[in-house]
């Protein structure tokens, strides 16, 4: 018997169309009915730390808004006219035509329209994103596989210390921007030379360079890694796939360790980096200590309802550094089968021991229900969504939106990533926490 999922925290693939808007002077094209582009980027985008539209997203991305005539008749021409006109209209680098739910069942031939646009010399790519096909964090993969294959060509030589990052899906986590620079100053720190395709100040000439780097960087529990592997075979760059989104101390040391010692860098190096990040972390929490330890205030338990990236890195940070326990674990980003035991093993290896239940499910309303059946001791600490916010009233909570919705949140260049990210978070927390006392 089929049931129902409440409070989801991802959307249909075709909102990979925010994925094409964050590599700037890039532009999607969708072909598919009128409404699909508009709800997604509210989804993704407006209501999740209001990240906003910005270049050529929004209202402003071309359609083809196909509607019965489309379906009985097929869709092509109109895509074509769309294409030419999006080329006449719109100021841009690269364009990627994404099908939704209704074309891909029709069957256009989407392909063969982009292919006559690309025997053309005009930079397009196609990827067939049908809603029904998964998550928009499919979705996303589905375009950099397109990417791959359509518009990157082979370089002549590769690039010594050139490193291709890879990391969170850009507007489904709100803080993709902050995150993206953050692993970007870590690497540069380690004299290596970053390359991000996603972001103010990179786009298509860091898209060029893909092919030329001397290895990529995946920092993901599992999106991203069947496109590091796709570059491996295409263009023979290798890859360090790393499963934790480092935050704090314990976990950014091992990270620039393992990234280090995989470019082959002196370990001198390594640690000097290490050294000068950690007095600075350790500085302030070592003057914030007197309400850090206030044990009226430790929340002591935490429950993180997120997707892998964040429930994972933050629970790193929370048990290794800060020292609180954790409650069940609830991931939420869909994560196939045969990636959960690699996921799941990473939460039984935190310090002294300790480990977390996981469990992986979509339905936030499963979740509530579960955790407004927990007996707590005490006041727990939910890292979730904005959907948490009246359960946390619910349970006596303290609540943190860290994660797609987070429609009660306005974040610009902030993240949670390294040592400084920590310390962000630290404050978040706190200010929740110290708010409630007053």
């Amino acid at each position: 018997m089929s049931g129902y999922i409440e409070q989801i925290r991802h959307v249909c693939s075709l909102g990979a169309l925010q994925s094409v808007l964050a590599i700037e002077r890039a532009v999607p094209i969708l072909h598919s009915g009128p409404g699909c582009g508009q709800k997604l980027w509210g989804a993704i985008g407006f209501q999740n730390g209001c990240q906003g539209s910005g270049y050529a997203g929004g209202h402003t991305v071309p359609c083809t808004n196909i509607g019965e005539k489309e379906v009985i008749f097929g869709g092509d021409e109109r895509l074509r006219g769309i294409v030419q006109n999006a080329f006449n209209v719109l100021d841009a680098d690269l364009f990627v035509i994404l099908t939704g739910c209704t074309s891909d069942i029709v069957g256009d031939d989407v392909g063969e329209v982009a292919r006559r646009f690309q025997e053309k010399g005009k930079p397009i790519v196609y990827a067939e994103t049908g809603g029904f096909k998964g998550t928009n964090l499919f979705g996303h993969e589905l375009v950099l596989d397109a990417i791959i294959d359509q518009y990157l060509r082979p370089a002549e030589a590769k690039q010594a210390g050139l490193v291709n990052i890879w990391s969170v899906v850009p507007f489904h986590d709100p803080f993709w921007v902050g995150t993206y620079r953050a692993i970007e100053r870590l690497i540069t720190e380690l004299g290596l030379t970053p390359n991000i395709i996603f972001g103010p100040g990179h786009g298509i000439d860091a898209l060029n360079k893909v092919p030329q780097a001397q290895f990529n960087l995946l920092v993901s529990p599992w999106v991203g890694l069947k496109n590091v592997q796709h570059l491996e075979e295409k263009f023979g760059t290798p890859y360090l796939h790393y499963p934790v989104l480092p935050i704090g101390p314990t976990e950014t040391a091992k990270f620039l360790r393992s990234v280090g010692t995989y470019a082959g860098l002196e370990p001198k190096r390594i640690e000097k980096v290490i050294a000068k990040h950690e007095a600075d972390y350790y500085y302030f929490i070592e003057r914030s200590a007197d309400v850090l330890l206030e044990t009226r205030l430790l929340p002591r338990r935490f429950i993180t309802i997120a997707d892998s990236f964040y429930n994972l890195g933050i629970a790193k940070f929370l048990i290794n550094d800060i020292g609180l326990l954790p409650e069940t674990q609830y991931i939420t980003d869909g994560v196939a089968e045969e990636q959960q035991a690699g996921i799941t093993a990473e939460f039984q290896n935190f310090v002294d021991g300790i480990t977390a239940n996981v469990v992986f499910t979509s339905d936030g309303g499963a979740v509530h229900e579960a955790i407004r059946a927990t007996k707590f001791r005490s006041r727990p600490l939910i890292l979730g969504s904005s959907w948490e916010r009246v359960l946390s009233e619910q349970v006596n909570g303290y609540q943190l939106s860290v994660t797609m919705p987070a429609s009660d949140r306005l974040v610009l260049d902030r993240t949670y990533v390294g040592y400084e990210g920590a310390l962000r978070l630290v404050e978040d927390i706190y200010s929740i926490i110290l708010a409630d006392f007053q």
